[in-house]
Parts: structure tokens; C-alpha cells; sequence
């Protein structure tokens, strides 16, 4: 059992199952909560727990999966090519939006570490919280922080940022599909856009864009910060 555990498909076979595990569930029951990433993640934790399988072992696999999270991030060019009508018809709203709404990201979180005192890693970790996992964890590890809170932290935003964007939209009464997309795909990123896909599709079309542009923003501005 032992060798099974040590090979590098155990840790590859094990994500990928408790991620279909996680998508399957987010189907069924519909609910925002029910992110596949964050369910596949304590899934994961759960059977190393319960098997008290070494992280050591595991991480042979999972670090194989790591690899793909830069050409991941290169994709995301994909995306702003496929709207990059939108994006000229409405690039000022877009580079605006995104860069205010990364600012203010990245600063609150850089004043609420400060304020409490945490280390230069956990502030690492959390800054890039609310762009997609592949360009936080990215960012985080340029700076010395922890990918696992990284990707904790992302996965909490967007769960938060899904569940809390209809009421907002509602509560300030965003009448513009264009800045609600926005808004939603700066602050909440892939799991933000599927329910932004849902409220309309030009919701979607500009939280995708806007998932886009503000993690370009976010990896420019995180080279200037000193932690």
C-alpha cells in the first residue's frame, strides 16, 4: 500500500476524482457554497487524514498538476482575444473598473495585515486573493507566501463574491450590465463569472474580461509592493 501511495499517479488520480467528486456535487445541489475547488480541497484533506497518508506523498502528484497552472494563466490571453471587441468598445470602463477595483484589493488587504501585525508571508498570500488560482498562486509565490492559503483565500473570495453579488446589484441598484459584469469578474473572479453567467450574458462576457485584465493588473502591481 505503501508504494501505491508513493507513486506520483496517486496524488494525480486522487485530485482529479475528488474534483469530479466536487463538480458533480455543485451540479446536484446548485448552490454557490458548493465551489468544486474548495470541495475537492477538503476532500483531499479528509482521506490524507483518515488514511494518514503522508502530505509528502501526495505532493508527488499534486505537484504535477502545479505545472499546468502557468500555461493556465496564458490562456486567460484566450479570453480577452475572444472579447476583444467589448473590450475596444468599452476599454475605458474596463481598464478603469479593473485597475480601482485591484487597488482597492490589494490595499485593504495590505492595511488589514499591517493593522494585525501578520508576517510578510501570510500578507504575500493574501494579497492576490481575488484574481483566479493560477495567477494568485503565482503572485503569491513571486513574494514568499503560502500556496495553500493562496488558494484558500481565492477560493473563499469567489465563493463570498458569487453569493453577495446579486444582493449588491440589487442593493445599489447597478442598472448597467457593463459595470456589474465588472465588478463581479474584478472582485470575484472564475467562481464570480459563472454566477455573472447566469444574471445575464453580458454579465459573463464582461466578468470574464474583467477576470482577465484585473489579474494582468494585479501581477503588474504586486512587482511594486514591498511587504
Amino acid at each position: 500500500m505503501s508504494e501505491l501511495f508513493a507513486s506520483p499517479f496517486f496524488g494525480v488520480a486522487l485530485s482529479v476524482l475528488a474534483f469530479w467528486v466536487g463538480v458533480k456535487i455543485q451540479k446536484k445541489t446548485k448552490l454557490a457554497i458548493c465551489n468544486p475547488l474548495l470541495i475537492a480541497a477538503i476532500l483531499v484533506i479528509c482521506l490524507l487524514l483518515i488514511f494518514r497518508i503522508p502530505y509528502d506523498a501526495y505532493n508527488q502528484g499534486g505537484s504535477l498538476i502545479n505545472l499546468f497552472l502557468s500555461p493556465a494563466t496564458a490562456c486567460l490571453a484566450i479570453s480577452i482575444y475572444n472579447k476583444i471587441q467589448l473590450l475596444r468598445k468599452n476599454w475605458l470602463p474596463v481598464v478603469v473598473g479593473c485597475t480601482v477595483g485591484s487597488v482597492v484589493s490589494m490595499g485593504s488587504i495590505l492595511l488589514m495585515c499591517r493593522l494585525f501585525a501578520l508576517d510578510a508571508a501570510i500578507t504575500a498570500s493574501l494579497l492576490p486573493k481575488s484574481v483566479t488560482t493560477s495567477i494568485a498562486v503565482g503572485v503569491a509565490e513571486a513574494h514568499g507566501g503560502i500556496p495553500s492559503f493562496t488558494v484558500a483565500a481565492v477560493c473563499i473570495t469567489g465563493i463570498l463574491g458569487s453569493i453577495a453579488a446579486p444582493f449588491l446589484i440589487r442593493l445599489f441598484r447597478v442598472k448597467n450590465p457593463v459595470a456589474a459584469g465588472l465588478a463581479i469578474g474584478t472582485c470575484s473572479h472564475a467562481v464570480g463569472t459563472s454566477k455573472a453567467l447566469e444574471i445575464g450574458e453580458t454579465e459573463g462576457a464582461m466578468s470574464g474580461l474583467a477576470m482577465g485584465v484585473s489579474g494582468l493588473i494585479t501581477v503588474v502591481f504586486a512587482l511594486f509592493l514591498t511587504l
